[in-house]
């Protein structure tokens, strides 16, 4: 908004539209929304197609944190994660997609996590689980709609100042006393800091704007200092796997076998 442009914002509570509303009077429209209800989705896409204009840029954002080691979380809270953080990201992307590729243009973000490109003890749901899904599912896309002016870009960022560790964060109870050495730890300095993060979310916005505006946008944009070591870390270790078993994985193959049609824009 501060950049000039119009903006619709979808919050949660009704409380809220009139305070989003008056951060830029005449450009500024919210609407309630709860992304895990597939219709309401596409009904307020489709609305604000109709009543505000096309859709330029899509940053699909809602989404919330589950702290908790993996024996200690619940199916139910696994399918509660999904069903926000992948679901609801994807339901908006269906709802934006169509209008995009008929008009040729539009460029579709989601926010991802560093988490989506490398893992944390404790964060298996959050991190490893549902912000994964979220990069394998707009990779692919990114391919699928290339051809037809639209891009794709996953925000991934590091620690930044939010809400996300306190009132964005949903936290098992412990219950195994098994991972009190390895868990107890990270739990705590992730509480301690909390409104201390590195990152800075107003730098954050100005990137996004920047990669709006860019010739040849990133697929995977990575934000923070902290983000660009751990996934680089994180990365590196996939790739030494990958090369420490190189043998074992070729030797799967029929000696015989070729390789029938082609992998394209693998």
């Amino acid at each position: 908004m501060a950049a000039g442009h119009t903006v619709v914002g979808t919050v949660r509570r009704g409380d809220d539209v009139a305070g989003f509303e008056a951060l830029a009077p005449g450009r500024a429209h919210a609407r309630q929304l709860d992304v895990t209800d597939d219709d309401a989705v596409f009904d307020v896409v489709g609305e604000v197609q109709r009543s505000v204009g096309p859709i330029d840029v899509l940053i699909a954002n809602a989404g919330y944190g589950h702290e908790g080691v993996f024996e200690e979380s619940s199916m139910a809270e696994l399918r509660a994660q999904f069903d926000a953080n992948v679901f609801g990201v994807a339901a908006t992307v269906h709802a934006v997609l169509p209008e995009m590729r008929q008009r040729r243009s539009g460029h579709i973000f989601a926010v991802g996590s560093m988490g989506g490109l490398m893992t944390v003890p404790g964060l298996a749901y959050y991190y490893c689980a549902s912000k994964y899904a979220v990069e394998g599912m707009l990779e692919a896309l990114s391919k699928e709609v290339a051809g037809f002016g639209v891009r794709v870009t996953t925000i991934e960022p590091g620690s930044f100042r939010t809400d996300w560790a306190g009132r964005s964060m949903v936290r098992s109870d412990r219950s195994i006393p098994d991972y009190d050495e390895l868990f107890e730890p990270i739990r705590a300095s992730r509480r301690a800091a909390s409104g201390n993060q590195l990152g800075d979310p107003a730098k954050a916005a100005q990137a996004v704007l920047e990669v709006i505006e860019a010739d040849k946008p990133p697929v995977h944009l990575v934000l923070g200092s902290d983000a660009l070591r751990l996934v680089g870390n994180g990365r590196g270790a996939v790739a030494a796997d990958i090369e420490a078993w190189e043998g074992l994985a070729r030797s799967t193959d029929f000696p015989d076998g070729h390789q029938i049609g082609t992998d394209r824009n693998a």
